[in-house]
C-alpha cells in the first residue's frame, strides 16, 4: 500500500486543482466527452481488424441478493401461453407478448453510465450548475444524460489489474492506485491518450460470479482510489469504466462518501461507466495480446435523467 494517499483535505482541494469548469465554455454539459472529436472517432474505427464484437454488460435479471438495494422488476403484460389452440378467435391471434420493466440502475449491479448531474458538492454539479436544477417534477435540467444521445465511441484501453498482479481478483480492501495503472500501461505495452475511454478491471464481477453476492457494507468493495484522479486528468480520458461501482466502499474519508465520483463527475466532468462485465473482454485481450480496441456506448434517450443503463460493445 502506498504511503502517499491523499488526505481528505487533499481530495477536497482536487475540486479546484483538477477542475474542468469553464474549459469548454460556461454552458458546457458534455464535460470530458468533448475530448471525443470526429477525428477521435475515425481513428477509433480504424482500430477494427476483424469485426469481432463483445458485450461488456451484465445481464439484467430479477434477483434478490445482499448487494441489491432495489429489485429489477419484470412482469408480463401479455404472453404466448395457450396460444396454440387453433380454434381461438381472431382477436386472440392478433395479440402478442410484452412485459413491463423497471429498475433503479444507479447502484452496484446494473451496467450504466453516470451523467454529470448524478452528484453534487456544496450545492453544485459540474460547471457550477446548481443542484436545484435537478427536481422531482422536472428531472435534470442541466447535465442530463441525453446530451450524449448521439453515442459515445472512442478508442478504449483495458488495464487488467488482477492479471498484472497474478491474481483472480483484487480483495475488497486492495485498491487500484496510480502506480498500478502506470505499471499496467507498461506491462501491457499500451498508452492511454487524450479522448480515450479507460476501463479498469478489478475482478469484482468475477468474484461475484464465483463466490456469490455479498453485502458491500460488510464485505467492502474495491475500486480505483481517488488518488488516481490526477492521473485521469493528466491523461485527459473521456470516460472511466470499471467492473466495480467506481468508488471504494466503505469510503476512507469520513466526509466524502463517494470521493472518486465527487472529484471526477463534479470537478472534472468525467463520465463514468459503472458495473461493467469485463470478463469476456479480458479473455479476448489475453488471446490477442491486445489491450486497445474500439468501444461503443449508446445511452437511451432518457430526457432529464442522471444516467442510463447501457450495453457497451467492444469491437476488434
Amino acid at each position: 500500500m502506498t504511503n502517499k494517499l491523499p488526505t481528505q483535505k487533499d481530495v477536497i482541494n482536487y475540486m479546484d486543482t483538477l477542475t474542468n469548469w469553464g474549459r469548454w465554455g460556461k454552458e458546457d454539459q458534455l464535460g470530458t466527452l468533448n475530448l471525443i472529436t470526429s477525428t477521435t472517432r475515425l481513428n477509433a474505427i480504424k482500430l477494427i481488424e476483424d469485426g469481432i464484437s463483445i458485450s461488456c454488460s451484465r445481464p439484467l435479471i430479477p434477483e434478490i441478493a445482499p448487494d441489491i438495494r432495489f429489485q429489477f422488476s419484470r412482469f408480463a403484460i401479455d404472453t404466448g401461453e395457450h396460444r396454440e389452440d387453433t380454434t381461438s378467435d381472431a382477436e386472440n391471434n392478433r395479440r402478442g407478448a410484452s412485459e413491463f420493466i423497471g429498475m433503479v440502475f444507479h447502484g452496484m449491479n446494473v451496467t450504466h453510465i453516470d451523467s454529470l448531474s448524478h452528484m453534487f458538492w456544496n450545492g453544485k454539479m459540474y460547471n457550477g450548475f446548481s443542484s436545484n436544477e435537478v427536481t422531482s417534477g422536472q428531472g435534470t435540467q442541466k447535465n442530463a444524460v441525453d446530451v450524449a444521445i448521439n453515442g459515445i465511441l472512442s478508442k478504449c484501453v483495458l488495464l487488467d489489474i488482477p492479471l498484472l498482479k497474478n491474481k483472480k481478483w483484487l480483495s475488497s480492501d486492495e485498491y487500484v492506485l496510480p502506480e498500478d495503472i502506470e505499471n499496467a500501461e507498461k506491462h501491457f505495452n499500451v498508452n492511454v491518450e487524450p479522448g480515450d475511454i479507460l476501463l479498469i478491471r478489478t475482478g469484482n464481477y468475477k468474484r461475484r460470479l464465483e463466490e456469490g453476492p455479498s453485502n458491500p457494507t460488510v464485505s467492502g468493495v474495491t475500486s480505483c482510489h481517488v488518488a488516481c484522479a490526477p492521473y485521469f486528468k493528466k491523461k485527459d480520458i473521456s470516460l472511466l469504466g470499471s467492473d466495480s461501482p467506481n468508488d471504494i466502499n466503505p469510503s476512507p474519508y469520513p466526509n466524502l462518501r463517494f470521493p472518486l465520483h465527487t472529484v471526477c463527475l463534479i470537478g472534472m466532468g468525467l463520465w463514468f461507466l459503472d458495473n461493467a462485465n469485463l470478463e469476456q473482454l479480458a479473455s479476448e485481450c489475453i488471446k490477442r495480446n491486445r489491450w486497445s480496441f474500439t468501444l461503443s456506448i449508446n445511452p437511451l434517450d432518457l430526457k432529464n435523467c442522471t444516467g442510463s443503463p447501457v450495453n457497451p460493445v467492444a469491437i476488434f
